[in-house]
């Protein structure tokens, strides 16, 4: 009796333990592509860049505030430690990975204007204009993703190492702060199916479309395309 009830207690043990190490395993695989998508590294220390409202310096709207909230979640999660700066931060990420949120319209961040023009040439984001139909579209290789505020609109989202840092840009460059709120949040919640989706970690961009906003708010976003080989030129 006492024998099998000794036998009994070790295999509960050995099962627990099993359960224990599979989940534990099954954690750090999350963690790893989680890790390797967004290009940060255990410890490190997050480089945060945080656009303005349009033609509001010195204000950042909440959407955005909340799209760096998440951010910082994840990370933290991620074990990184973070630091914010403004659009008009000036110089390299060096060994901090580096994610710059909001598109360059208006001024709302001068930073981004700068990784477009220094690394994806294939890139045009159309300025505001009350008349015009490509009002702040974004351009790729010719094709224009138009913003139609309230029913759908756009993020392009781009991942590249500056030839002087040792650790990526994460770029998201939405047309509005709900785009750039959708875009993370649809990243954050669906890393594995993105992770599967791109052929490499290491460079790519995407464009994000967020669709019935009046219904769904930022909830309702999806890749629309691949657009790394036109937006980086080669």
């Amino acid at each position: 009796m006492l024998a099998n009830i000794a036998i009994g207690l070790v295999t509960s043990l050995l099962g627990g333990v099993a359960v224990w190490l599979w989940e534990r395993v099954k954690r750090a695989r999350v963690a790893n592509k989680q890790a390797a998508l967004f290009g940060v590294l255990p410890g490190q220390t997050c480089l945060f860049v945080v656009g303005n409202k349009y033609n509001s310096p010195g204000t950042t709207h909440q959407r955005d505030v909340r799209a760096v909230v998440e951010l910082a979640l994840l990370v933290g999660e991620l074990g990184c430690q973070v630091m914010v700066e403004s659009g008009d931060f000036r110089g390299g990420n060096g060994d901090r990975t580096e994610f710059c949120v909001g598109g360059p319209s208006g001024g709302a961040n001068i930073r981004t204007s700068g990784h477009l023009a220094a690394h994806l040439p294939g890139v045009v984001i159309h300025p505001y204009s009350a008349t015009h139909s490509d009002s702040v579209a974004i351009e790729v290789d010719g094709e224009k993703f138009l913003f139609d505020r309230g029913n759908h609109e756009y993020a392009l989202v781009a991942k590249f190492t500056p030839a002087e840092s040792t650790c990526p840009v994460f770029l998201v460059a939405g047309q509005t702060s709900v785009a750039n709120l959708a875009a993370i949040h649809f990243l954050r919640r669906e890393y594995m199916k993105v992770y599967r989706q791109l052929s490499s970690m290491e460079r790519f961009c995407l464009i994000i479309k967020v669709s019935d906003i009046r219904t769904y708010d930022f909830h309702r976003a999806e890749i629309e395309r691949e657009v790394t080989a036109s937006a980086f030129g080669n």
